[in-house]
């Protein structure tokens, strides 16, 4: 039996570690600077609304199409040579979109930024668990690697609103080249190459049922999200329902398949993909509610409410790191419950608080936050290391591919929730332009921009009925974070504390049935 000292980590590794962080952090950023970006950006180029809607949303929306795809190439052709080719991308898209003279070349490069990104996701994750085969440094580093996203996101719209001032909007773009230079200069020195020599060559037929199983899903809530449910939502998810039914027993059946369905039979490796699917539809509704909060009901600049995102980012990254060394003396099952149990609390302070309460609202999401950096680190390590080393690419694609869906059912529901609540308390007011009173009855965005021409007693009664659909959105997030802590209790009472097994990872499925 191979000593345990033998398997942790020394110095090249933490420092690859530290190299693996720049591409992570690039890609949270660019979830979240378009918002400071879009307004100077919109001026200049001058987008039509379903171009600035589509601008906003090819990254995240093929990013997600893309992860299982690329995952898999990472298995075979070279996780670090995928990570190199893949960050080469992102610095050439990034450039094409600082520079882009039209809307529809913005958009083209926003595009190409998330063929790309999909790529750096899967190669950062599964090099760490190529790295690290002692199951409490995997763990510390899969921590940190998600609070490196997390924090890219938390820091996006300050980074930016900096940027678009001091420079041009195409600015926030360009900090991918020099990112992309120190990775491409170090990756060399200091990450190792890793594939499976068994690997077959990529499946098109599943590459492409794929494709038609993810994107038609990931649209369809973006579009519920702006327009509400309808035939075309119900349509596009009957589509991609039946695709990954075909998709599914195709993998069954090859031989090198895209996605090893075989990993399901590992109880742990479902049980942790559905509690970061619930974990990730709650944050990410809430961020999205708690940005528009402080901005339009606290009235606070695009680069203050980033500030005061702030805690909640350090939340996180304390309990990211933090989670991996208790779950070392504690069942990891136990340690996610009481973190989300915390979550709970957090959320339950958001379903109280009022149109004032700023110092409650940033309390309550940073133990919403606080438990996601508990969720990230543990979950994710559970989902990496229940997969044999050959096929941690697929796992790691999978485990973004839940998370990213997540984030988009989060926004998509949650702020339907809100969005329901927020019209059925707005009041009718009489003797205004008709303009106006469309802006009040649509939203308080739409509200907060005719502010000049409704009386301010309006104005506070959007407010208060915004913040009511917080208050409801929260008690669903809530309510479904319960049922994930049960999960956690119930379904990962058996995953001993890190390092308690003599294996530094879980035993691969092989043997277990096909579906």
């Amino acid at each position: 039996m191979e000593n345990a000292d033998a398997r942790r980590a020394g110095g090249r590794a933490w420092a690859g570690l530290g190299l693996l962080a720049l591409p992570t952090l690039l890609l949270g950023l660019d979830v979240t600077v378009m918002y400071l970006v879009l307004p100077s950006m919109a001026a200049d180029l001058a987008p039509s609304a379903v171009q600035t809607l589509w601008i906003m949303d090819a990254y995240g929306f093929l990013i997600a199409g893309f992860l299982v795809t690329m995952g898999t190439l990472g298995d075979r052709i070279g996780r670090r040579r995928l990570l190199m080719i893949g960050m080469a991308a992102f610095a050439a898209a990034s450039v094409l979109a600082a520079y882009a003279p039209t809307a529809g070349l913005l958009l083209l490069a926003r595009a190409l930024l998330g063929v790309a990104g999909a790529t750096l996701m899967p190669s950062t994750l599964s090099l760490i668990s190529t790295m690290f085969t002692d199951a409490r440094q995997r763990a510390l580093a899969i921590g940190v690697w998600a609070t490196m996203f997390a924090l890219g996101m938390a820091v996006g719209p300050v980074v930016g609103g900096a940027l678009v001032g001091a420079l041009w909007w195409g600015a926030a773009f360009l900090l991918a080249v020099p990112i992309a230079a120190v990775v491409l200069v170090g990756a060399p020195l200091l990450l190792p190459e890793h594939a499976d020599p068994r690997a077959g060559r990529l499946d098109p037929a599943s590459i492409a049922l794929s494709l038609l199983a993810i994107l038609p899903v990931v649209y369809a809530v973006k579009d519920a999200a702006t327009h509400g449910p309808g035939a075309a939502t119900a349509a596009l998810l009957a589509v991609g329902a039946a695709a990954g039914t075909v998709f599914v027993r195709r993998q069954g059946r090859i031989p090198a398949p895209l996605l090893d369905v075989r990993l399901f039979a590992d109880r742990a490796f479902s049980a942790a993909l559905a509690v970061l699917l619930v974990g990730l539809v709650g944050v990410g509704g809430t961020m999205y509610l708690v940005t528009q909060y402080l901005q339009l009901v606290e009235r606070m600049s695009p680069a203050e409410a980033g500030l005061w995102m702030g805690p909640a980012a350090l939340a996180m990254l304390v309990a990211a790191v933090g989670a991996p060394f208790v779950a070392a003396r504690v069942r990891p099952g136990l340690v996610m419950a009481a973190a989300l149990g915390l979550s709970v609390l957090g959320y339950a302070l958001l379903a109280v608080s009022g149109t004032d309460a700023t110092a409650a609202v940033v309390s309550g999401f940073a133990l919403v936050y606080l438990g996601l950096g508990v969720l990230a680190a543990l979950g994710t390590d559970m989902v990496v290391g229940a997969a044999p080393p050959g096929r941690s690419g697929s796992a790691a694609a999978l485990s973004e591919t839940v998370q990213e869906l997540g984030l988009a059912v989060g926004v998509a529901v949650l702020g339907s929730v809100a969005a329901a609540v927020y019209r059925a308390r707005t009041p009718v007011v009489e003797g205004v332009p008709p303009e106006a009173a469309a802006g009040l009855a649509d939203s308080l965005n739409g509200a907060v921009a005719v502010a000049d021409r409704l009386p301010p007693h309006a104005v506070e009664a959007a407010e208060a009925a915004f913040t009511a659909g917080v208050n409801a959105a929260a008690v669903v997030a809530g309510t479904a974070t319960a049922a994930a802590v049960l999960v956690c209790l119930v379904a990962l009472r058996h995953v001993r504390p890190l390092g308690a097994e003599e294996e530094p990872t879980a035993p691969a499925p092989e043997a277990a049935p096909l579906p």
